[in-house]
């Protein structure tokens, strides 16, 4: 085992929790105890956000300092985060299954990337803007940090989306109290420590593990002052439901059900293998994935048939193994679930590739991606988020259609145009009612805004906006 842990971090230290439930974190991918760690109770959550309110509070605590101290501590915070960052890749695949070349990436990299970002726009951008009022005076308009934030992780590359939440928090000033998902809270010791390590004062970040109970008694702890979750859209509902009564800043960043729309004119056997990142990566435990694949019917076949030999010489394995590029689903009742929905598959549509569990892997959640033909837009497979490497892959007479099925959807947080001529498919992507798109490529700019509409979600991360979303804007009158 890794670590049996029955301590939570408050206030800068290690404490015992005072819940006496413990939960296993169990190895996608071997399906053994890898440790345990303690369920926080009431007791915890009032505990580590009142940690977090003192240190907000304390007029001359991290809420006051000047930009540039507060900045060089993110930087060394940036710094420790890098220190760790083979240890936090290695732990998040050992957890949730994720391909280790995917974690030294995305759960190593990026978030001492992210910190940085913010460090320097936060070097970058005034507190206080003054502006002449049209009565003849001025007014001061001031940027303030909010208070104290709960900030909600998932599983599925927990690093990159406590950092989404973390880094701007931290940097317009705020302290936070952090819930990371049961599935992956070994990683999320170690940001604990990089925060020690960086000089980040006592309760400015703290962090109490446990599930869905402890999570609500964080979000509707009196004590705080903003949630930023990121999850399913049920669970999101519920938050938006609770915040609502509170008149609680909230931001949700939630399920996706995104397009792929595949025009007529793409050479499929150059671009379809660039189209993995969009549609399939991380086992499609990814939320902005177009895993509704849009193909015109004058080139439906080759479409089918090209995503059908793309699943199809995917290396399915050992997540630590660097040639595999899919590992395992990141629980039994995950893999259960998405299988519930390849037998619904088989009932909708045509299976024509995948649909089982890969063989020779006795041990680990598998499931052998898979795509659907001949799928109407209304199916189950085509409406609900599954979460797993299932494709859906619907027909399109013209544009027009193409742009309507793609926005006859729940959901708006990703989708992608592919085309050989970039300005058509840039025309296209700006019809789509998303938060995000690309034009022939997807990848997250933590310099641009992310989110969704619809059941996606509400509010956005990343760029300016996300640093702006944590703040309120104070206006003072002057004479």
């Amino acid at each position: 085992m890794d670590r049996d842990s029955d301590t939570v971090f408050i206030g800068g230290e290690w404490i015992r929790a005072r819940g006496p439930q413990r939960y296993e974190i169990i190895s996608a991918s071997t399906e053994e105890a890898l440790a345990t760690a303690p369920v926080a109770a009431a007791e915890d959550v009032d505990a580590a956000v009142a940690a977090a309110r003192r240190a907000f509070d304390d007029p001359a605590g991290w809420a006051h300092w000047e930009p540039e101290r507060r900045a060089a501590v993110l930087d060394r915070f940036a710094t420790a985060l890098d220190e760790r960052g083979s240890e936090i890749a290695r732990l998040v695949t050992s957890q949730n299954g994720m391909p280790i070349t995917i974690s030294s990436v995305s759960e190593a990299v990026f978030p001492g990337t992210l910190v940085r970002y913010y460090a320097g726009l936060l070097r970058d951008t005034p507190i206080e803007t003054e502006r002449p009022s049209m009565t003849g005076g001025t007014t001061v308009v001031r940027h303030v940090p909010i208070g104290v934030v709960a900030a909600i992780v998932p599983w599925n590359f927990p690093q990159t989306l406590t950092f989404f939440k973390l880094a701007p928090a931290l940097a317009a000033g705020n302290t936070i109290v952090l819930k990371p998902a049961p599935e992956t809270t070994l990683d999320a010791y170690q940001v604990a420590d990089a925060a020690n390590a960086a000089g980040i004062p006592p309760g400015v970040l703290n962090i109490v593990t446990g599930g869905p109970e402890t999570g609500a008694a964080l979000v509707e702890h009196p004590g705080v002052d903003k949630v930023a979750f990121t999850g399913s859209t049920r669970a999101g509902r519920i938050i938006a439901e609770t915040c609502g009564r509170l008149l609680r800043p909230v931001t949700l960043e939630l399920g996706g059900k995104s397009a792929t729309i595949v025009l007529d004119d793409v050479d499929l056997a150059t671009e379809v293998g660039k189209m993995f990142s969009c549609t399939l990566v991380n086992s499609g435990q990814t939320c902005m994935l177009g895993t509704r694949v849009l193909a015109p019917r004058s080139r439906y076949g080759e479409v089918v048939d090209a995503f059908a030999g793309l699943v199809g010489m995917l290396p399915v394995g050992d997540p630590f193994d660097p040639g595999v590029i899919l590992g395992p689903l990141v629980s039994a009742r995950q893999r259960e679930r998405v299988e519930g929905y390849i037998a619904r598959g088989r009932d909708e549509a045509r299976l024509v590739a995948g649909g089982g569990r890969p063989a020779g892997l006795d041990k680990g959640w598998y499931v052998a991606p898979t795509v659907f033909a001949d799928v109407a837009n209304d199916a189950v497979i085509a409406r609900e988020e599954i979460f797993g490497p299932v494709l859906a892959v619907i027909p399109y007479d013209d544009e027009d259609d193409a742009v309507r099925i793609a926005n006859d959807s729940a959901y708006g947080l990703g989708g992608t145009v592919w085309s050989a001529d970039p300005e058509r498919a840039r025309a296209l992507a700006t019809r789509v009612r998303t938060g995000t798109v690309g034009v022939n490529f997807y990848n997250i700019d933590h310099h641009s805004p992310f989110g969704g509409i619809k059941d996606s979600g509400i509010g956005r991360e990343l760029g300016p906006e996300g640093l702006a979303s944590f703040r309120h804007v104070q206006s003072v009158y002057l004479g």
